[in-house]
């Protein structure tokens, strides 16, 4: 029974004694490249999670609505000013986004929108 207890007392010394657990400075270097490694992967796979979810754009029927087609070199706020005259051109441009089912600004040449019919120019 002694010798159980000078072991004992023995390995709380030694565990006592032992030095705390130091990272050289490749080991640091190591370390924090895997933590970035492992964010950008993160962040990486957030957006294709984004990029993949599945949106549904609502648009309301365009039946009896006026429309535009787009001719090279024309945008929404340039629509938007013409259809607006001298109001502010950023509602009709939000509608215009709304009822064409678009996400953002970009238009092409050729395609027909549709603008609301209650706009200063069509009065």
């Amino acid at each position: 029974m002694a010798r159980w207890r000078e072991r004992r007392a023995l390995a709380r010394v030694r565990r006592r004694s032992a030095p705390p657990l130091r990272l050289t400075r490749r080991g640091r270097v190591v370390l924090v490249a895997v933590v970035a490694l492992l964010s950008l992967g993160g962040f990486w796979l957030g957006t294709r999670a984004v990029g993949q979810a599945a949106v549904q754009v609502v648009v309301t029927s365009h039946v009896g609505l006026p429309w535009v087609e787009v001719r090279e070199g024309d945008t929404l706020w340039a629509i938007g000013e013409a259809l607006s005259r001298g109001d502010d051109p950023g509602p009709v441009v939000e509608e215009i986004k709304r009822l064409n089912g678009l996400s953002g600004s970009l238009i092409r040449p050729g395609t027909r929108l549709y603008v609301p019919s209650d706009t200063a120019a069509l009065r």
